[in-house]
């Protein structure tokens, strides 16, 4: 139920998919245009992108966009993430996969460029993929790698001279997610987090060259998915807890165990700061993620909780930047489930 004071969220018509969406962390990604609602949503499904893309008479046209030089579905060379970069002077849509990193043009038309991933280093036992993409300082997105590097991309407003301008090395193990924030993040407490399946979490200020900030160490669990808002880390565990950092000092404000099971997303909300959460529990939950004014701390309240039934969660997105609506997708479903404020 929805917390006291709080406007419930009512479930809106779906979008429907061409395929299934794969059993994936943050397997969601929804393209916002400002002052408008979503223009697009889309899926990872096995080997190939399905995209969803509103149009003018309300329903969505869906289309999928296969990786290039991926196998079959099944196999180890399908789609591990994909993610709308939106940056000041473009944006990308950007997939990656065992291969390695594509880049296209937002609707997909165009692929910009193609990164390849050396494998050749390491045993075949260990498979070598990429995960976590993040648009950060502007001009720049990051894709986070299976042996930990963060590889760094410097973006050109227009053509396809994308160069890599950085690699970020602190983390020992398979990047899992990664988030950055514009404009509202102190400068001791950066602008960009990371996160990898032996669930560390790492800051970075991004420019050239890109600063590291601080080491949150894991405890056990792998966090799945983190968010980064006005100096705050939001970050999602295996152990279905979510734990709130200092971002400036990695010093732990608030632990809750939000869910039953793994936490497969989190999104945040940019202008209100309400944190939403889905796992493999079925739920989706809101929170409002504030600081109170009087003592600076950390605070979490819940708002909302939603039982997608029968569903494993995959991924969450709020759908506007008020967190007003939001959209979820759940492993094996052709379809996209809607909620906004009744």
């Amino acid at each position: 139920m929805a917390a006291a004071g709080t406007a419930p969220f009512r479930r809106e018509p779906s979008v429907r998919l061409r395929g299934s969406a794969a059993a994936l962390y943050n397997n969601l990604s929804v393209l916002l245009a400002p002052g408008r609602p979503p223009s697009a949503f889309c899926a990872v499904h096995g080997p190939a992108l399905t995209i969803a893309t509103a149009t003018a008479d309300g329903p969505c046209a869906t289309r999928q966009l296969p990786a290039r030089h991926a196998a079959t579905a099944g196999t180890a060379d399908g789609i591990t993430q994909a993610a709308w970069c939106v940056l000041p002077s473009r944006a990308l849509l950007v997939l990656t996969s065992h291969r390695g990193i594509q880049m296209f043009e937002a609707d997909g038309s165009t692929l910009v460029y193609w990164h390849a991933l050396d494998g050749t280093e390491h045993p075949p036992a260990h498979a070598v993929f990429a995960r976590g993409i993040a648009a950060a300082g502007g001009r720049f997105v990051c894709v986070g790698t299976s042996p930990g590097p963060v590889l760094v991309f410097d973006i050109p407003p227009k053509g396809t001279n994308v160069t890599v301008s950085d690699v970020l090395e602190r983390h020992h193990d398979a990047i899992t997610d990664i988030a950055a924030e514009l404009g509202h993040t102190p400068d001791d407490a950066g602008d960009l987090v990371s996160a990898d399946d032996g669930g560390a979490v790492c800051t970075w200020s991004s420019g050239e060259p890109f600063t590291p900030l601080g080491k949150i160490p894991g405890f056990g669990w792998s966090c799945s998915s983190v968010k980064l808002w006005h100096g705050i880390v939001a970050a999602g565990y295996g152990n279905g807890q979510i734990r709130l950092y200092e971002a400036a000092t990695g010093v732990l404000r608030a632990e809750v165990n939000a869910h039953a099971r793994w936490i497969s997303a989190l999104d945040v909300a940019p202008r209100s700061g309400k944190l939403l959460s889905g796992a493999e529990d079925s739920f989706v939950h809101v929170w409002e993620l504030g600081r109170n004014p009087d003592t600076d701390g950390i605070e979490l309240r819940h708002c909302h909780a939603e039982c997608v039934t029968d569903t494993q969660v995959c991924g969450v997105r709020f759908c506007d930047p008020d967190g007003n609506s939001f959209a979820v997708t759940g492993y094996d479903l052709n379809e996209i489930f809607r909620y906004s404020h009744a």
